[in-house]
């Protein structure tokens, strides 16, 4: 097993192609093929499926490539150490996020005190962000709980409560508060089922006897918010996440409190880098301002 080999087969994995990883790394195509073919031999072992121009892992090279990943992620870090000209100065930070709004504290003075710094937001819920944070493909997550796992580095943003929220034009638009059993009666808009304020007001309902049964389900924040503005139903959300939209109204849910810890992770492994360290700390200084 060589190095050229495996760097071969993680760039085949992560740009989808042979091609692809041929470009990625300024090679041929047919050097590539051969470096996979030689692991693929010398180990007795099949690490893609190919189909005509498609290919994809088989179960033992998901396996590698959760090693390859770790490998080249600690190659990178080390690469970032050593050469000054890369501190900071061109690199990228990747940010997936559940909200963008608990973001606003720390990304002004980020990019204020590294302008050069390229960074990139997605959004996705509880499920996507540890998916995306294991896989490499974040640096950097934001999300509606404080992980119970030992893997991850964490900073906690905020604690607010749960509201749910309407269309200020329906009949749900003037009420002052709402109870878990009257919510329960009312047409329902959730985000899918990996969203993890969803799934705590569920089990706080659970426990209470009551389902809530959505009316309609949809994939993303925006979408729920469009949806319940065009007073289609009642939705949920952490009170922190609500921010303004003239057409909607918040309403309190009587009887119960649940709140939504939101924070800032990263996996252990990479906390030590100079990016992803410098925004912990940034974030940690930040919150610590606010909260004295």
């Amino acid at each position: 097993m060589r190095y050229v080999q495996l760097r071969a087969f993680h760039f085949v994995a992560t740009q989808g192609g042979f091609s692809r990883a041929a470009e990625a790394l300024s090679l041929t195509q047919p050097a590539i093929s051969d470096q996979v073919r030689k692991l693929e031999t010398e180990y007795d072992v099949l690490l893609f499926n190919r189909q005509k121009k498609q290919v994809s892992l088989t179960d033992f090279g998901k396996k590698l490539l959760e090693i390859t990943h770790r490998m080249f992620d600690v190659e990178h870090q080390a690469h970032e150490l050593l050469s000054e000209s890369r501190a900071l100065g061109s690199a990228k930070l990747r940010i997936i996020a559940d909200s963008v709004q608990h973001l606003h504290p720390v990304l002004g003075p980020f990019r204020q005190q590294y302008p050069t710094v390229f960074i990139s937001v997605s959004t996705g819920n509880t499920s996507e962000i540890i998916e995306k944070l294991c896989s490499y493909e974040a640096d950097v997550g934001v999300l509606g709980e404080i992980p119970e796992s030992r893997d991850f580095d964490i900073v906690k943003l905020s604690s607010t409560p749960i509201i749910a929220f309407a269309s200020k034009r329906s009949s749900a638009g003037k009420l002052k508060s709402i109870s878990l059993e009257e919510l329960a009666t009312k047409p329902l808009v959730l985000r899918e089922k990996g969203s993890k304020t969803r799934q705590k007001l569920e089990q706080i309902a659970d426990a209470a006897g009551l389902t809530l049964k959505p009316s309609i389900e949809a994939v993303g924040r925006e979408a729920i918010r469009e949806i319940v503005a065009s007073g289609a139903g009642i939705g949920i959300v952490s009170e922190a996440e609500f921010g303004y939209d003239e057409r909607l109204c918040k309403i309190p849910i009587s009887g119960c409190k649940p709140l939504m810890d939101e924070a800032l992770i990263c996996l252990k492994e990479r906390s030590k880098g100079n990016l992803v360290s410098a925004f912990m700390e940034m974030a940690h200084d930040r919150i610590s301002l606010e909260t004295v």
